[in-house]
């Protein structure tokens, strides 16, 4: 966990991915994305805009539709998720067996 103690700047998340990486290159609003995946534009739109996290079920559809991997999508989101915890926590527990 010495790594992660270490990471100052919060790791790019699938949001802006999305936003960055695939929407504005192929000129696709969050609209025309939110109907090609069969969900509400406040879906993608609190995706993009780091408010709620991309499930696993979202990231198959992402994967599908831009012919990443879900992976990709689930990484992301991980990395966030684990850099906002480490952020909340004032210090980790001591590890509980020796290293050995």
């Amino acid at each position: 966990m010495r790594a992660a103690r270490r990471m100052t700047r919060k790791p790019t998340g699938p949001g802006e991915i999305l936003s960055e990486e695939f929407l504005r290159p192929l000129g696709m609003t969050q609209q025309r994305l939110a109907a090609h995946l069969g969900c509400d534009v406040k879906v993608v739109n609190r995706i993009v805009n780091g408010r709620t996290s991309v499930t696993a079920e979202m990231a198959l559809k992402l994967a599908a539709t831009f012919r990443t991997s879900p992976e990709m999508w689930l990484n992301a989101q991980k990395a966030v998720d684990l850099h906002e915890a480490l952020g909340h926590l004032r210090r980790l527990p001591k590890p509980l067996l020796a290293a050995g």
